[in-house]
């Protein structure tokens, strides 16, 4: 019986991971129509549908779960294979793909830039989203996130500068409100509420001489996007809790102002993580090796004096 190509699996896995057709071929880099072809190739070479399809949903046939549980390990190991075969080449090539939050990756943007013109022959494959995924489940071969939030059984590469939170308001909303001197202070202002991706909202968190408390804050307007959230906090709707990074340019410039600074401590910064396996391939290797290389590029030399 002939056998089945590696980019048949390649796109059952992909449909399986995004349940639409559509979606899995634009991360394929193929046209929907060539999609849909390999994987009836597939299915009929087998004599089995791998898919339940519909004019509104795609799923997992019993026999394409089973399937695809067992074809995605082995597909990772011929993967690993293929990449330490081509870690002996002089130039590093190939698709990294990561998974990693809108506002991380405006963070991480430059660096992105800089991995792409020393690797020409590499290609990122930038994947944003809020909520935490199974990176290797969904075919990534790695995460950025922050710190605190990346999967403990992954190996983290911190980098970046620490990250720190906001609470925000315009001048023309102080104008109007006294500033909050406490965070029990914001539970009588209008506040921003932001939507987290689970659906929950937010609680504010703040620290300070050791005491950690949260505030539900109330106000008119939720949002689930940091840029909305920064255009109502201009406007005057009320008081904004953000990171530092999303907020600088409106605070050099004076469009919006600080509050309760003193109780918004520095957290751990940005991470790249991935899982540990036997090989790895030889672009994340080089990504990896950059992030260490601009880290000691940043960091100030030992025994370095004032200029005078």
């Amino acid at each position: 019986m002939k056998t089945s190509g590696l980019g048949e699996l390649e796109a059952v896995l992909a449909v399986a991971r995004h349940r639409n057709f559509r979606a899995a071929a634009s991360e394929l880099g193929v046209s929907t129509s060539a999609l849909s072809h390999s994987v009836a190739a597939l299915e009929s070479r087998i004599g089995v549908r791998l898919f339940n399809r519909t004019t509104r949903s795609v799923s997992l046939s019993e026999a394409g779960t089973q399937f695809v549980d067992s074809v995605a390990p082995a597909l990772s190991t011929i993967r690993d294979a293929l990449d330490m075969a081509g870690s002996f080449r002089d130039t590093v090539s190939g698709v990294l793909r990561i998974n990693t939050s809108a506002g991380a990756a405006k963070q991480v943007m430059a660096l992105f830039i800089d991995y792409i013109k020393r690797y020409p022959e590499m290609k990122l494959d930038i994947v944003t989203e809020g909520k935490l995924i199974d990176i290797v489940a969904d075919g990534f071969d790695a995460g950025i996130r922050l710190a605190d939030t990346v999967p403990q059984d992954m190996i983290a590469v911190p980098f970046g500068d620490t990250q720190r939170f906001a609470v925000v308001g315009s001048p023309d909303y102080f104008k109007r409100h006294k500033p909050p001197r406490t965070p029990a202070d914001l539970l009588a202002h209008q506040c921003i509420r932001m939507r987290m991706p689970s659906g929950s909202i937010y609680q504010w968190e703040f620290e300070r001489h050791g005491e950690a408390l949260r505030v539900d804050a109330k106000g008119p307007l939720t949002l689930d996007e940091p840029g909305l959230m920064l255009q109502a906090a201009r406007a005057g709707v009320g008081l904004a809790y953000m990171s530092e990074w999303n907020v600088a340019a409106d605070l050099q410039e004076g469009t919006l102002i600080r509050v309760l600074e003193g109780w918004t401590p520095p957290l751990d910064g940005l991470c790249l993580y991935y899982p540990g396996r036997r090989h790895m391939p030889a672009g994340l290797r080089a990504l990896i090796d950059l992030i260490r290389e601009q880290a000691d590029a940043r960091r100030p030399r030992r025994g370095a004096r004032r200029a005078r």
